[in-house]
């Protein structure tokens, strides 16, 4: 459903050459994999590895400087229609629920947004109360929560209303750029038991990018190791502990020896 082709990106660097002026510095390099439809795909690698540039890039914020994004076969960046599908197949959950979300709307306002995207792609317009209420029973919160404002809500509420407003606009595919790493651990169960549910009951596509692999171990089917820009490794979650990449091994005794000091 989703691949990526050899994708390069680099930066102006603050260092200054007297012949060639500004040095780019760069971040990915020649980054290749694909994302099968129904699956998800966790993105593990430290602060630093390039995962948010990689989700930037995903997002279709960002061309990269070489190779190719393509979504159902066709080039995102090569076209405003590529462009356009990818708007209207993809929706965002991001770490920070608190700055995510206008703390002047009210809850009913924010699910709106993603149902304003969903009555823009398909000129209906639906109930926006029946619609509100619907979503917010879907992850797991009270219709009535509707007319609170997000300093109302706890830390799980919040990023619950933000998966609510990722799936109002009807989407196959959903980014996570960190989505769990600001809860407590039992929170974050909670939250990804509802993204698992979420993900069957509509047959949603995940990509799941984190610095987290017990979450990878928990919610995804495939993994694919970010280092210093470079893949090291892609391969499915119940082979995780196979691995052969030294980056990996490093990440799964790290695991390992936090689970026996517990």
């Amino acid at each position: 459903m989703l691949e990526f082709q050899n994708i390069c990106v680099s930066f102006p660097s603050e260092r200054q050459d007297r012949i060639f002026g500004k040095i780019r510095q760069q971040v990915l390099f020649d980054v290749s994999f694909n994302v099968r439809k129904g699956s998800c795909l966790g993105i593990l690698g430290e602060s630093g590895s390039g995962k948010s540039t990689l989700g930037r890039v995903l997002c279709g914020l960002l061309k990269p400087d070489r190779g190719q994004v393509l979504l159902d076969g066709k080039p995102v960046y090569g076209s405003r229609a590529g462009k356009r599908s990818l708007q209207n197949k993809l929706s965002v959950v991001f770490q920070d629920y608190t700055t995510s979300a206008n703390p002047r709307f009210r809850v009913k306002d924010i699910i709106g947004e993603g149902l304003k995207v969903r009555e823009r792609r398909e000129g209906e317009k639906p109930d926006r109360e029946k619609e509100t209420a619907a979503l917010l029973r879907m992850v797991g919160l009270p219709p009535e929560f509707s007319d609170r404002f997000p300093h109302e809500l706890s830390g799980g509420q919040l990023q619950r209303m933000c998966i609510a407003r990722a799936v109002a606009c009807r989407p196959q595919i959903i980014l996570f750029d960190e989505a769990v790493s600001s809860l407590d651990a039992h929170t974050q169960v909670q939250v990804m038991d509802l993204l698992r549910e979420l993900k069957e009951k509509l047959d949603l596509t995940y990509v799941f990018i984190t610095h987290n692999l017990t979450s990878v171990t928990y919610l995804c089917d495939d993994v694919l190791f970010l280092y210093q820009g470079k893949v090291t490794e892609h391969l499915s979650v119940e082979n995780i502990g196979r691995t052969a990449d030294p980056y990996a091994g490093k990440l799964l005794e790290s695991i390992v020896m936090f689970e026996e000091a517990k």
